[in-house]
């Protein structure tokens, strides 16, 4: 169920947008994931800071903050019977309607709220790499916007080699993220992800893993993956994933580092919903 207009509450199946919505037709919009669960919605705070980032980069007004929170309470009061105890909640907004083309019209942004039940992930993971890089210098760099067929394939490319995730190195040849998610290695006991300037997506997780256990920003050759003692992905949904196959490497075990981040950020996250 989600919400249009005025804070109306609608059935999927009713809900509407204009075929000239310009996040339809040139994907001129900007989203947030979140996971939901019977306290609320996690981390709702820094979600809707980022996505407030986003729509500045792309030259929108950012939504008003206490209208998604309220679209946000009504969606998930509205659904609480339907969804469980976890559910995966999406905050999508966009220009509105405009011209088909680049140009933008002069229409209100729409600002879309919806949910659905999610199944926890497995407590593993498996990724691939692709040949596809991700474009540091580019106008969406840590952008979290609608336009994600760049994902779609290099998901499905991961898909076909038995993965859940694929991992892109930035134009420099740098390690920079997943699809979807953020990338951490463990070397000699030190818990490394990528920068941002390497193009990749400040994720919340990522931010609450940089913040809670002390892990650092550090340029990395995509090589590191080939030589890291552990390797795990972050996300909103996965929480702290820890990778045991990736390409043709494997792991016969959950490195201890992993382990112990995985258990530590499960229980600070079901303490607080909104650190």
């Amino acid at each position: 169920m989600g919400t249009r207009d005025a804070g109306e509450l609608v059935d999927s199946a009713a809900a509407r947008l204009s075929v000239l919505d310009h996040g339809f037709t040139v994907a001129d919009g900007v989203f947030e994931t979140l996971k939901a669960t019977p306290a609320g919605a996690f981390a709702l705070t820094r979600h809707l800071r980022r996505l407030a980032v986003s729509a500045g980069a792309l030259g929108l007004e950012a939504p008003d903050d206490e209208v998604v929170r309220s679209a946000v309470r009504a969606v998930l009061e509205a659904n609480r019977d339907g969804i469980g105890d976890l559910a995966r909640l999406r905050i999508t907004y966009t220009a509105g309607t405009g011209p088909l083309g680049s140009d933008r019209g002069e229409s209100r942004p729409t600002l879309v709220v919806a949910v659905a039940p999610a199944q926890p992930w497995p407590v593993t993971t498996s990724a691939a790499t692709v040949p596809w890089v991700r474009n540091e210098r580019s106008a969406l760099a840590g952008v979290k916007s609608t336009s994600y067929a760049e994902n779609v394939i290099a998901l499905r490319r991961a898909h076909d080699a038995g993965a859940s995730e694929a991992i892109l190195a930035n134009t420099r040849g740098e390690l920079c993220e997943g699809t979807g998610t953020n990338v951490f290695v463990v070397v000699d006991s030190r818990v490394l992800t990528p920068p941002t300037s390497s193009g990749c997506l400040p994720g919340i997780t990522r931010e609450l893993v940089l913040e809670w256990f002390g892990a650092e920003e550090c340029d990395l050759p995509m090589s590191v993956l080939d030589e890291a003692d552990e390797v795990f992905l972050t996300s909103s949904t996965r929480d702290v994933h820890p990778v045991v196959r990736l390409d043709d490497r494997n792991w016969t075990a959950v490195g201890p580092v992993s382990t112990r981040l995985q258990a530590e950020f499960g229980a600070r996250a079901a303490r607080v919903i909104d650190p």
